[in-house]
């Protein structure tokens, strides 16, 4: 079989030449929350100099799946492909950190990772918790839908993550 050439719609960055954090007049909206810092919803989980995590935003109603986190590079880039291999790294070692904070804080029996990229074009890593007793019709990406699941407001998010903070904080 014969390999097949396919044109992809690619989102592009809406940042500065360089790539770095999006000016306020370009609306990003994960650069605006990087902006925010612990105001943002939810506040900062864990930020260095290359990678942010916060809980995913209660966007499309008033709450979110508790324990859905977004890991993002500081950097404005679009994709995977588009990370420098010290962000790559960094990305890549936080994701697997907070994987671990959640399967012991959060008591996660497994945690799934994606990368969706389709609506917002800085890219934004997901980590979503799978909790004892899920059933497994909404196991994977179906979690999200799963009605009955754990949901958070935004006080509660506050909340979780500040627990999930003191346990990143402790080592």
């Amino acid at each position: 079989m014969s390999p097949v050439n396919q044109s992809r719609t690619r989102i592009t960055a809406t940042s500065c030449e360089d790539g770095t954090v999006a000016p306020a007049t370009t609306p990003c909206f994960v650069c605006d929350k990087h902006r925010l810092g612990d105001r943002a919803q939810g506040g900062v989980l864990f930020e260095d100099d290359l990678v942010y995590v916060g809980h995913v935003h209660a966007k499309a109603g008033s709450t979110a799946y508790r324990g859905h986190l977004v890991v993002e590079p500081k950097r404005h880039v679009p994709g995977l492909g588009d990370l420098r291999d010290p962000e790559a790294a960094a990305v890549g070692r936080t994701c697997s950190r907070m994987a671990r904070v959640l399967e012991a804080a959060a008591q996660a029996e497994h945690v799934y990772s994606w990368v969706i990229g389709d609506e917002v074009a800085h890219l934004h890593l997901q980590l979503v918790p799978r909790y004892p007793g899920t059933p497994r019709e909404f196991w994977g990406p179906g979690l999200l839908r799963w009605p009955e699941g754990p949901r958070v407001d935004p006080d509660a998010m506050r909340a979780f993550i500040s627990d999930l903070r003191e346990r990143v904080n402790a080592g």
